[in-house]
């Protein structure tokens, strides 16, 4: 069973409707307990880090997601989801996210257009398993103001995309997986790329 985990601002209906899309079975939940009974986990976020990581403290979840990350069950970060796996966010650098990579996410530079919203397209780095079975360079959708930079992802990148600066939109590493981009919103390469998460 897949854990869709609600901390009340997440995209859930998108995802829901992909994982539909694909007659996967899930359900959602919003605490420890749920999360201890199901095989796989995705973290959907939408927003801002602060409101996120609050929101993972005040359920009581943090120590959750780690020991799960930790015992090998999957885990999918989309967007928000992708940053609260670092320690830290310029969004809200009071906080600490949940440190499964050390790191900081970043704002695009000044002199970018923000949000970087739309299509852009992924530079797989390797072979990784998110990315089986797509074409070349295929385009997802985005959404967001701050980005995972290069460098610290890159011993985890699965793929890479250019906006004003290149940045880690992709990462994969064991059995922890991470997208800057919505595949719930980015049509049959989407569609893809979830079915490759289910499939690990």
């Amino acid at each position: 069973m897949i854990a869709i985990f609600d901390y009340g601002a997440g995209n859930l209906r998108s995802v829901e409707n992909a994982l539909d899309a694909i007659e996967a079975k899930y359900e959602i939940v919003n605490d420890a307990e749920g999360l201890s009974r199901v095989d796989k986990i995705i973290l959907p976020g939408v927003g801002h880090f602060g409101q996120l990581i609050r929101s993972l403290d005040s359920l009581g979840v943090r120590e959750a997601f780690k020991e799960r990350i930790s015992a090998g069950v999957p885990f999918l970060g989309i967007c928000l989801g992708l940053h609260a796996l670092f320690e830290r966010s310029e969004e809200a650098p009071e906080l600490h996210g949940l440190g499964v990579y050390p790191g900081e996410v970043k704002r695009f530079p000044k002199d970018a257009r923000v949000p970087h919203m739309g299509w852009n397209e992924l530079v797989s780095q390797g072979s990784p398993r998110l990315l089986a079975n797509l074409p070349p360079r295929p385009y997802v959708y985005f959404a967001h103001s701050y980005y995972v930079p290069e460098d610290i992802g890159s011993d985890k990148s699965a793929a890479l995309c250019e906006y004003g600066v290149r940045y880690t939109s992709a990462l994969e590493a064991g059995n922890v997986f991470g997208v800057q981009f919505h595949p719930e919103k980015s049509g049959s390469v989407g569609q893809q790329i979830v079915r490759n998460f289910l499939a690990c």
